[in-house]
């Protein structure tokens, strides 16, 4: 097949041929400008009949100005390779450079002030600033960072009570939420600005960003203009025992609270600037950028005709703004519970994974399209968006960080849409994703909702503050697209930092037939006040298979299943969990909950199984046998009658009382000899005794990103 080849410069002209990769000496022709003449010119060579074979772009380096996001819509359909020029790095960037610094004097030290007009005039304003390629932190209250303990946080009191109740609805009293709070004394005031002012407020899996409009000194009780998504306390459930303060907070945006380097704020009534210098920066040489666009680059088809067979390469997209998107969250059935439709009112979260962010790479109804090798980046959404009815597609080898959100999010139609509007058999593979979840911490390094056939493998997923990747998006046994998911050699690592809860490296939720997680290693999940898990099947999970993966430090269990039916759990390593090894909260008579054969669990004295909630494991419903189990510290625990929100009761089985439940008849209690486990180093000796179970070594050289 042949190949046309076009370029695109910075110092190119839309005017001429584009089949120069410089200007000619004359300056009568050259590459094109923008990639947007690119995009229209395959349109023409379409329309004129002359497109012979594949078509290649080559985009020099340099900085590439967007005023609006780049769309490409079924006419742009062809073989098409849009890729950074050789040894060189074009940018399309969303932003803006912010220049004309002046030095002025705020409580005592230097600070860089200018005024930015577009702001003062109300055509702009910005919610991240980005100095020298860093994102620096709007100034805050406390000054909690990803480092920073529970205790370091505010803390919410109470709230006056529910915002809403509708008869009969069977939400539970825990998710129905408020405008208004109660707050500790000193902790808020009646600041300037105050309407530009956001209580951010951290409980459960999820975060609300909650803009304030009123406080009330005197009764420390803060208004919101948004109703949080959840009760704004940790008290959750009669289950789950948790009875502590309201949620942790901190301020986010309070010109008050501008004291520290690497600090900034912006008054929207002004448009002044403020920003306080990291030790040797100047305004002479800093590169400072402000972005103004949320989207950078959209693929958008329909059922009838999509966008197919682009390619992008090489290619660098950053500068992307956040904002709180509008309305409420739509009213499904889900397991058991109704959530409402409040279409007129603005929640400050979404109830899961940060599920309403968009991207800053949109795809619709995009088939055989693919990402190779790109950097999104210093953005404030999730980094890649692929909705409805898109099929077939690759991001191979990119690098997802600095991100508002999470970094791929995979939707389709449901199980009840159109066929067409389903999504799948798209390829996330050997990508770096980190750095993120700086605005919506509930986002997900990958999150595939109703989607099926997607191979996730190869990954490289650490420091953001919930799950690595999820899979699934049903609660409990109703019908689920998600199915034939493969999660394989993922190196997932460092998430939670001790946020928010209920998170997991892997989780799964809902009936996912053909779903297989196999090859990865998890490790280092730390959760606030419960669930930090390695792999967690959680409500409804179904018909997966779990085998040769490494799961170890975690806050919690290494594995966690809520509930659920027929998993495999096999030929896995787990480790270290702070509470337990291994659990399942419910355990139902009707349903066998999970096979559990030839694992290798070790712990550091803690039980190896532990409780859920009827912490009832007499059923017979788990089949666990030829597994070996090893404390390193002391005399093995095997079952603890606490739960996993509630570990602290004493241990109440041995192992003889274990195996007489009918559980691990032929496994045993045995150092399993490992070459260095405290350095995470879990290669077996050639006598170890857990070959004898046939437990087949797991080789982890092919975790992560591949060469």
């Amino acid at each position: 097949m042949s190949e046309q080849t076009f370029f695109v410069a910075t110092n190119g002209n839309d005017g001429w041929s584009g089949t120069l990769p410089e200007p000619n000496t004359a300056k009568t022709d050259g590459p094109f400008a923008t990639i947007l003449k690119a995009r229209d010119h395959v349109r023409y060579l379409k329309q004129t009949g002359q497109i012979a074979g594949v078509i290649t772009f080559q985009i020099r380096g340099g900085r590439y100005h967007m005023i609006d996001p780049l769309v490409f819509r079924p006419e742009d359909s062809a073989p098409v390779r849009y890729m950074a020029y050789p040894g060189e790095q074009p940018i399309f960037d969303g932003g803006s450079p912010i220049t004309a610094w002046q030095i002025e004097m705020l409580n005592g030290q230097a600070v860089w002030t200018t005024i930015v007009p577009e702001v003062a005039n109300g055509s702009w304003y910005f919610r991240q600033l980005f100095v020298n390629g860093q994102r620096r932190t709007r100034a805050r209250l406390p000054k909690v960072t990803r480092d920073s303990t529970p205790e370091d946080f505010y803390r919410i009191t109470g709230v006056p009570g529910p915002a809403y109740h509708v008869p009969g609805n069977k939400i539970p009293d825990y998710q129905i939420g408020s405008f208004q709070f109660y707050t500790r004394p000193g902790e808020m005031q009646n600041w300037q600005n105050l309407e530009d002012v956001e209580v951010v407020a951290l409980h459960r899996w999820i975060e609300e960003r909650m803009p304030i409009t009123n406080f009330d000194a005197e009764a420390n009780l803060a208004t919101s203009s948004r109703c949080s998504m959840f009760r704004l306390a940790l008290t959750v459930s009669p289950e789950m025992q948790i009875d502590n303060d309201g949620s942790r907070y901190y301020i986010d945006n309070v010109f008050e609270g501008l004291t520290e380097p690497g600090e900034w704020y912006l008054e929207r009534a002004t448009g002044k600037l403020y920003y306080i210098p990291l030790p040797g920066e100047t305004p002479e040489t800093a590169e400072v950028f402000a972005p103004r666009l949320t989207q950078l680059l959209k693929l958008i088809g329909t059922a009838e005709r999509p966008v197919e067979y682009l390619k992008f390469e090489g290619l660098i997209f950053e500068h992307g703004e956040w904002e709180l998107p509008r309305g409420g969250w739509l009213s499904e059935t889900v397991a058991d519970h109704d959530y409402l439709a409040l279409p007129d009112w603005e929640f400050a979260a979404y109830p899961q994974g940060a599920v309403g962010i968009p991207g800053v790479v949109y795809l619709n109804f995009a088939h055989y399209c693919s990402f190779e090798n790109c950097t999104i980046q210093h953005a404030g959404w999730y980094g890649v968006e692929i909705d409805d009815g898109c099929l077939g597609n690759r991001f191979v080898g990119n690098t997802l960080t600095d991100l508002g959100a999470g970094g791929f999010k995979i939707n389709g139609g449901d199980a009840s849409a159109p066929r067409a509007t389903q999504t799948g058999n798209n390829q996330i593979t050997d990508n770096e994703i980190y750095d993120s979840g700086l605005v919506f911490h509930s986002g997900v390094g990958v999150l595939a909702r109703h989607s099926f056939g997607n191979t996730i493998s190869h990954n490289h997923i650490h420091h953001l503050f919930y799950s690595g990747i999820s899979s699934g998006w049903v609660w409990g046994f109703i019908e689920n697209v998600s199915r034939d998911n493969h999660i394989e050699h993922n190196h997932i690592h460092d998430l939670g930092f001790a946020w928010l809860d209920d998170m997991g490296g892997i989780y799964t939720l809902g009936v996912q037939p053909g779903t297989v997680i196999r090859g990865n290693l998890v490790h280092d999940i730390t959760s606030d006040t419960y669930g930090g898990w390695a792999i967690y099947t959680d409500e409804g999970s179904s018909h997966i298979i779990v085998e040769n993966n490494i799961g170890y430090n975690t806050s919690h269990q290494a594995f966690h299943q809520h509930y659920g039916r027929e998993n495999i759990i096999r030929n896995n390593i787990w480790a270290f969990g702070a509470h337990a090894q291994l659990s399942i909260s419910r355990i139902e008579k009707e349903r066998i909950a999970l096979t559990f054969e030839r694992n290798i669990t070790i712990s550091r004295d803690q039980p190896f199984w532990m409780g859920g909630y009827a912490n009832d494991y007499s059923m017979g419903n788990l089949f666990c046998d030829l597994n070996l189990y090893w404390s390193v510290t002391g005399d093995p625990v095997l079952i603890n009658t606490g739960t996993h929100h509630a570990p602290k009761a004493k241990p109440s089985l041995a192992w003889s009382a274990w195996q007489a439940l009918g559980y691990d008849h032929h496994s045993i209690i045995a150092d399993p000899k490992f070459k260095n486990i405290e350095a995470g180093d879990f290669t077996l000796a050639p006598d170890s005794p857990a070959l004898a179970l046939g437990f087949i070594p797991i080789d982890m050289s092919k975790v992560g990103p591949r060469k």
